[in-house]
Order: structure tokens, then sequence, then C-alpha cells
């Protein structure tokens, strides 16, 4: 599978949520499979997705989910250790691990080598550590937001973009009703 697929999956589970989705090609994928008003959508900053789900879930009581990959959390390798030592049960970091830079051209990342994002997760000092088959996501996703605990959902998948067009709402609209969802 790749990542437009697990999305495709895992959208009904998404759809009561808080949703951080990683920059470029993930966010118009998200948002051409089943955009709703509670997914925040990154346009750049490539990254802080796990950063700015993890501020949003200290700050708020709310489940929040952030759809990263691997290559945004190799960019932001601090956002783990930050993560492990300040626990918040409202969390669930899911890194969608193709392997590659897939938004910049397919590039392989460290993560597609010898570089393990659930080992350096733990590592950190993460509990609840999970890593997964792309076809297992649903059910590891669910069970994770059933346990009220915090998790890092590590889902081995393939490379490969699906054709999406590019989100053409303006960023302050996508801010200002995700912030109404948060508020709800």
């Amino acid at each position: 599978m790749i990542r437009s697929e697990i999305l495709k999956e895992i959208a009904p589970i998404l759809r009561d949520q808080l949703v951080v989705c990683n920059i470029g090609i993930p966010s118009q994928e998200l948002h051409a499979i089943d955009d709703q008003p509670s997914n925040f959508y990154m346009l750049g900053t490539m990254g802080l997705a796990s950063s700015i789900g993890f501020g949003l879930a200290l700050a708020q009581p709310k489940p929040v989910i952030v759809i990263d990959g691997d290559g945004s959390i190799l960019t932001n390798m601090g956002t783990l250790p930050t993560i492990a030592n300040n626990v918040t049960d409202n969390y669930i970091l899911m890194i969608i691990d193709n392997g590659s830079y897939g938004s910049t051209g397919d590039q392989p990342t460290y993560a597609g080598r010898k570089t393990s994002l659930a080992k350096v997760a733990e590592a950190c000092g993460c509990e609840n550590v999970i890593e997964c088959r792309d076809v297992d996501t649903g059910p590891v996703l669910q069970k994770a937001l059933d346990s009220g605990k915090m998790h890092i959902l590590v889902v081995k998948c393939d490379s490969g973009n699906a054709k999406m067009p590019v989100i053409t709402m303006d960023p302050v609209i996508i801010r200002d009703r995700f912030m109404k969802a948060v508020q709800a």
C-alpha cells in the first residue's frame, strides 16, 4: 500500500478527531480523500507537524492525531525526546514510513535503510511505540485511540504518491475552521 491508500482506509477513524497533517502531498491526499474542518493541513514548515500537534494536545483535552512522514521526523528529531518527556494521553503520532521524501521527488530517507524510527522513539523514552504494516493501520490506530494513552505509530508502507489536486483553500480559512473545530 502507498500512503494515500492508508489515508483512505483510516479516513472514517480520523473523521471525529483533530488531525494535523504533514506538509505537501500528504495534506493534498487527505484533503482530496476526506476534507474535514478538524483537519489542519500543513502547507509549509517541513518537520513541524509533530510539534504543532503535540502543542495542541498539551493545550486542550480532545484527541489529536498527527500524520507525519519519516522524512519530516528525521528533519526534526528533537520532537521525539520532547514528546517522551511531556506525556499527554490525548496525542497519537502516526509516522507513515515509506522510506522516502515523498513530497520532494521520492529521494530515499535513512528510515528506508538502517534507521528504525520505532527504535529511535523508544531510545528517546517514548512509550507505547508500535511499528505496524500498512494493512494493519486501521485496527492499530483504533486500538491506540481506544486506549486513551499516548502512542507513537510507525506505519511501514511502500513509497509513492497519488495524483491529487493542490489545496486551493486559503490558509487563513484552513486555520479559522480548524480553530472552530478545536473549540467545538
